[in-house]
């Protein structure tokens, strides 16, 4: 098989090394199945060995997982280094088996450069392959003919399966690049041809990642060691999802011990986008991570319904932190007149006034509701208490006793136990979840006018929803949230339930011995072989309930999903320009350090809540404190695509660079007219036309999106653009641009983003006419 650069010799040589490597990684697999096979049959022992024996199965589990995702692409490059430049401050990572001479008897130390390290056990530990985010491998990304950094030669390695196919070199330094002229040195692309390669290939429907492909302007931020809020901004197609995704690996692998106690969150646009980045990490080792859209942060809540644009921008808004304090203070009650109750054959009244003060007790103490309902509820109680005795201590004046100390507590007790007094005092001041409190409001036009008195009626018209019937929108997640905050959570009741839980399932595997004890013959009772062990002599009560404890396994993500409060050592963000003032004030809860990385692109927000500054998002939490890094060059976008969407640019924002794309696809866009009857009937004709492989999109005005949805296979998408955002597909069939740039306030930053979707084809169908900015495209050439 050809060799790309390289001689049959070598790629033989390559594929022995590749096989070894590949043995290793088998007796690595078998070892961590063995061990882990070992740890679960283990039973007993001391909380100690109990401990041990979880974080084991965890280590072992997370080994396994790693080094299945290893398996494809094991080794993909190796770089040839001049020994006086080798980094000798760690001895194992130089392998003294793949030393050799180059032509001039100069010493080369090759590094073998992969997605996990590799160790030689049989030899003091000396390093097979470099896990790609060692510093040893760093030159594999960075060198370049004018900066070699040491490095003669960088060689990408492409397999399939364990078979090494073929190979690419790149001689960096001058004299043995003329020595071997016949192959290409590197320019300004590292691995031009193994990045060619992955840019011209069919998509999937899955992202991939680009680890064996990743170049010096991304590397700088993967590995940044910035720890504050570090900025990417990138055009189109420039890779801002990738890197983020590598830098999540990077810092994971970096930073090993700190993020996997807090973890790592990524907040994507939306959930296509997670199913489209989702084996990404895992196939570069890392499963720990949770992924998660705004619409699904706040724990037990999914985002299933749609909000207008209008609610849409209004939820996102800041106006509505005061909407949603004066939501909750709306239901802190005075009775508009005096409430009546029976206790103990006696009349009480709880009167404006007293409610009043209780009130204001309870407000002064600045917690949040829920924790300031026991204030309340005291100063309600002590009230009636001292109501009751007044009106006892007066039947009683004529030769009866009065209450002493003693009694008042027990009438306090006694009226905190009270079904109607109770029942009253919820009426007043309920304890509330913020789920209710938001599904009130946006249920009730006059809680909404009595919340919000500056919005319009017509705003109130766009939030009122009266059958939300629990469900809520993508915009509510932050909504609710900042709700919990104004709430507080009275968790005792919680720990309670939690102690009075684990006491159940103690008695219950309790139980369980008994049934297991008490299943033995009868006539081993008096005569009971001592070998015989029965089932309490291998565990105790407390050990089989927390083996069923579930939650005692979950991962560092699973518990952070379930957990309003987990705080993240390191968050995320695609599409970060997306996210509203609202979600801003959810996620930056999640994250107190603010180490942070925000992706994105303020060209292309859709959502009018969204961002068009960076510093305005910013200030308000990190002040300066924040850096950004800029890619600026397009993987993505052929060139004959982006001459169009740089129009589409130019009105968006002048003043902006587009990103310069790497590659010509030889196919040039295209614009046809049809009559309106006949759109439907034009799509069939133009996905019929369609011969390239891959994928192919047709992004319509959502209102087409439901009615061609017939139109959708595992190889056709039909949607609308803000469903795309972050996506990318061979083809793209843009229906109706003209109504996709009056459908929203920032319909120019919809249409560049539905411009910049393809790979490689592109083509326009419309019925009205064709918006300025595409004028320049051609009608489509018959074939």
């Amino acid at each position: 098989m050809p060799a790309d650069g390289a001689s049959h010799p070598e790629l033989d040589h390559e594929q022995e090394y590749v096989a070894m490597l590949y043995r290793h990684l088998d007796a690595l697999r078998d070892y961590a199945k063995t061990r882990l096979t070992r740890v679960l049959r283990e039973s007993g022992g001391t909380p100690q060995a109990r401990s041990e024996r979880e974080s084991f199965t965890q280590m072992y589990t997370e080994d396994l997982a790693k080094y299945d995702a290893a398996e494809h692409g094991l080794c993909f490059g190796r770089i040839d280094v001049r020994e006086d430049s080798t980094d000798n401050d760690n001895d194992n990572d130089n392998n003294d088996a793949t030393d050799h001479d180059d032509a001039d008897g100069e010493r080369l130390d090759s590094r073998y450069i992969g997605r996990i390290g590799i160790l030689d056990e049989d030899n003091d530990y000396e390093s097979l392959l470099l896990d790609w985010r060692a510093p040893q491998a760093r030159p594999f990304y960075l060198a370049t003919p004018a900066t070699p950094d040491g490095v003669v030669l960088r060689r990408h390695i492409r397999s399939r399966g364990r078979s090494v196919t073929a190979l690419n070199d790149e001689y960096l330094d001058l004299d043995a690049a003329r020595e071997h002229s016949d192959t290409p040195a590197a320019g300004g692309v590292a691995g031009e041809s193994a990045l060619l390669s992955a840019l011209n290939a069919a998509r999937t429907g899955q992202m991939h990642d680009i680890v064996a492909t990743i170049q010096a302007q991304q590397d700088a931020i993967i590995r940044s060691e910035h720890r504050s809020v570090l900025v990417v901004q990138g055009g189109p197609g420039t890779g801002k999802t990738a890197v983020a995704l590598h830098r999540a690996a990077y810092l994971l692998y970096t930073y090993r011990k700190q993020l996997a106690k807090s973890g790592v969150l990524i907040i994507g646009p939306n959930s296509t986008f997670l199913d489209y980045i989702g084996q990404v990490l895992p196939s570069l080792g890392e499963t720990g991570v949770l992924l998660s859209t705004i619409g699904d942060m706040y724990p037990g809540v999914k985002a299933t319904l749609d909000d207008t644009r209008e609610a849409g921008e209004i939820k996102g808004s800041s106006a509505m932190i005061d909407i949603l304090k004066k939501a909750v203070r709306d239901r802190q009650e005075v009775p508009a007149s005096p409430v009546t109750l029976s206790f103990d054959t006696y009349r009480l009244t709880l009167d404006r006034k007293s409610v009043t003060r209780a009130r204001g007790r309870a407000r002064s103490s600045r917690r949040p509701h829920n924790l300031a309902r026991p204030i309340f509820v005291s100063a309600v109680i002590e009230a009636l208490a001292d109501q009751l005795a007044s009106i006892i201590g007066t039947d009683l004046v004529n030769g009866g006793n009065l209450l002493s100390r003693d009694d008042i507590d027990d009438i306090r007790s006694e009226m905190r136990a009270d079904r109607e007094i109770v029942s009253a005092i919820d009426a007043l001041w309920p304890e509330l979840t913020p789920q209710q409190v938001l599904t009130d409001l946006l249920g009730s036009r006059e809680r909404l006018a009595s919340a919000a008195p500056g919005l319009s009626d017509d705003q109130i018209d766009a939030l009122y929803r009266p059958h939300g019937g629990g469900r809520f929108s993508a915009a509510d997640a932050p909504l609710l949230d900042e709700i919990a905050e104004l709430l507080g959570v009275d968790d005792a009741a919680e720990r309670e339930r939690a102690s009075r839980r684990w006491r159940r399932q103690i008695a219950d595997a309790q139980g369980a011995l008994d049934i297991l004890t008490g299943s033995a013959p009868q006539d081993l009772e008096d005569d009971l072989d001592p070998e015989l062990l029965m089932a309490y002599d291998l565990i105790d009560a407390s050990q089989l309930a927390e083996r069923q404890d579930h939650r005692r396994h979950e991962t560092t993500a699973e518990r952070a999903a379930g957990d309003r409060t987990w705080t993240y050592g390191h968050v995320i963000v695609d599409e970060a320009q997306e996210l509203s003032e609202m979600a801003w004030r959810a996620l930056m809860r999640r994250i107190p350090n603010r180490w942070m990385t925000l992706v994105g692109d303020t060209a292309q927000t859709g959502d009018p809540a969204g961002s068009s500054s960076w510093q305005e998002v910013l200030e308000p939490y990190v002040a300066n404190r924040w850096k950004k890094a800029e890619l600026t060059v397009n993987y993505r976008t052929p060139a004959e695509i982006m001459r169009v969407a740089h129009a589409v640019l130019s009105e968006i924002d002048p003043e902006q660079i587009p990103p310069e794309s790497v590659r010509e696809s030889g196919y040039e866009p295209w614009a046809r007219p049809v009559g309106a009857d006949m759109l439907a009937e034009a799509v069939l004709e133009a996905l019929d036309e369609e011969s390239g492989p891959g994928t192919t999109a047709v992004l319509v005005p959502p209102r087409l999106v439901r009615e061609w949805a017939h139109l959708a296979s595992p190889s056709v998408t039909v949607a609308a653009v803000k469903d795309v955002k972050g996506l990318e597909f061979d083809s793209v069939l843009l229906v109706e641009p003209a109504e996709i740039l009056s459908d929203s306030p920032r319909g120019m930053n919809d249409l560049y983003v539905a411009l910049t979707r393809a790979t490689q084809r592109l083509g326009v169908l419309y019925t009205t006419e064709l918006p300025r900015v595409l004028e320049g495209l051609a009608a489509p050439v018959a074939s």
